[in-house]
């Protein structure tokens, strides 16, 4: 069985930690051959459509364009984080310091970083609010892709670009482990929410996805979890289903509705 936990990996011990403490309530509830660690794949949408996936995290925007008929929802961690509600996240949109006080009309024509175009936090949800305030479809002079929150964070520091949208929770993750990154920096807004980082399954096994939330639910009750969930800002799971999903979609729709396809 294949398990990973890839998207918020700013501190791998304690990522790994968590998968000690689940792996523990997962065999109580019988599952079987479960992985002594967590693996973490260069290709996740690979990894993601194999059929002995039992666990793993990926976002909701290719959870809708590309993984919804190969996977199963079991459901989302709750974060502590600012910009978190319930369920949902958000992006906060992040610019040198020097732009503080801008709001984000004040960057049409300047340049934008973001982590990958298939990300819901750093490109669907930052395209979806510069949609109408753009201009015959465009709104950035640029874009920078940066393959990470962290990267696209030091390009602005490094002036290769001006603002980017970072997931509430990574910045929130950064603030406590790497505060460096942030120097020099400022939010200047944020996004609409969306549902949270969704956790998966292989597709079609009912059973299996039950001992998963219910495994699920026990670890973040667990006392003795509750040190390293702290550290990586988790107050809760809840199931969730495929459909809340649909609002990534819609901001999509939306903006190429304005005209606006492409940040």
């Amino acid at each position: 069985m294949r398990v990973s936990l890839p998207m918020y990996g700013i501190n791998r011990d304690d990522v790994e930690l968590l998968w000690q403490g689940l792996s523990r309530w997962l065999a109580q509830e019988g599952e079987e051959d479960l992985p002594p660690h967590l693996c973490w794949p260069d290709d996740l949408y690979a990894h993601w459509q194999q059929p002995d996936l039992l666990l793993s995290q990926t976002c909701g925007y290719p959870l809708q364009e590309t993984l919804s008929a190969k996977v199963d929802v079991v459901g989302v961690f709750r974060y502590r984080a600012p910009g978190c509600e319930g369920n949902d996240y958000r992006s906060f949109l992040v610019a040198r310091k020097q732009d503080a006080g801008a709001d984000i009309g004040s960057f049409l024509g300047r340049k934008a970083a973001y982590n990958s175009e298939d990300s819901q936090s750093g490109y669907n949800a930052l395209r979806s609010v510069i949609a109408p305030l753009a201009h015959h479809g465009r709104f950035f002079a640029s874009t920078l892709q940066t393959g990470s929150h962290r990267a696209s964070l030091l390009a602005i520091k490094q002036g290769e670009a001006d603002i980017a949208a970072i997931d509430c929770v990574t910045l929130a993750l950064l603030q406590k482990a790497e505060p460096q990154c942030l120097s020099g920096l400022k939010i200047i807004g944020e996004t609409p929410p969306a549902p949270g980082l969704p956790l998966i399954t292989a597709a079609g096994n009912e059973a299996r996805l039950l001992r998963l939330r219910r495994a699920l639910k026990k670890m973040v009750e667990d006392p003795s979890m509750a040190a390293v969930r702290s550290r990586l800002l988790i107050s809760g799971f809840s199931p969730i289903s495929v459909d809340e999903y649909q609002r990534c979609s819609d901001m999509k729709l939306r903006a190429a509705a304005l005209g606006v396809t492409r940040l």
